[in-house]
């Protein structure tokens, strides 16, 4: 099921979409059982245009873009390309490090690196000294694991075994942190976002103080530092 969410998920509008995962970091015990799920899911959902299930990507510019971050001595699935009709297959990327070019940037397309850990303590460091994702998603039992990456990691918005539909929840404030954006939006909190509330302090003529005003006394001070409970 894991497989099967995150493979939809990124492949959706050939990995077009703003929320897709952008790689992937799995633990390395199970790698290659994963990894050969995520092929046989791929190949069983036939991504094509003639089955409707995929599109071409916006441009050629990108397209080309996209195919420069594709080392073919890191393919394990896909990698085919036709630059005419702006095609890049779902495409799977094995032994990638941090240093190699897919991961510099948000990849924006069907190109998904696979990353291996030992300990989520290793990597979470690693993520942090990133720029804020504006998603990031965890699929897991692991209630330790779980609500580790929630406190320890920030990011916009999010899932738990399960990706990209949190975005389908009105009630759900959508929205990133730092580089990934400033505010959020759906339902009640996008109308506190595009609203804007005037603040305004109205007084009577008929009374005023003279606790502003010169001279300062000690008395003033006490009496000020009791009324604003300094």
């Amino acid at each position: 099921m894991t497989v099967k969410r995150l493979i939809w998920a990124k492949y959706l509008n050939a990995g077009q979409t703003c929320i897709a995962p952008d790689y992937i970091y799995v633990h390395e015990s199970i790698k290659d059982d994963f990894l050969k799920t995520c092929k046989k899911e791929i190949e069983k959902e036939q991504y094509s245009f003639e089955n409707g299930n995929y599109v071409q990507i916006i441009n050629e510019k990108n397209t080309l873009r996209l195919i420069a971050l594709i080392e073919k001595e890191k393919i394990y699935h896909g990698g085919k390309f036709n630059i005419a009709n702006r095609f890049i297959e779902p495409t799977i990327l094995d032994n990638v490090s941090l240093s190699d070019e897919v991961m510099q940037d948000e990849i924006f397309g069907p190109i998904l690196p696979v990353l291996t850990y030992k300990n989520i303590d290793d990597i979470i460091p690693i993520i942090k000294s990133k720029p804020k994702p504006l998603s990031c998603y965890v699929f897991t039992n692991d209630k330790k694991i779980k609500n580790k990456v929630l406190t320890e990691i920030s990011f916009g918005n999010g899932a738990i075994n399960e990706s990209i539909m949190q975005v389908s929840n009105s009630n759900l404030p959508f929205g990133g942190v730092g580089d990934s954006g400033i505010g959020s939006y759906h339902g009640e909190s996008g109308f506190k976002t595009f609203t804007h509330y005037k603040s305004i302090l109205e007084k009577p003529n008929w009374l005023e103080l003279n606790l502003k005003y010169f001279p300062r006394t000690k008395i003033k001070l006490k009496i000020a530092k009791f009324l604003l409970k300094l």
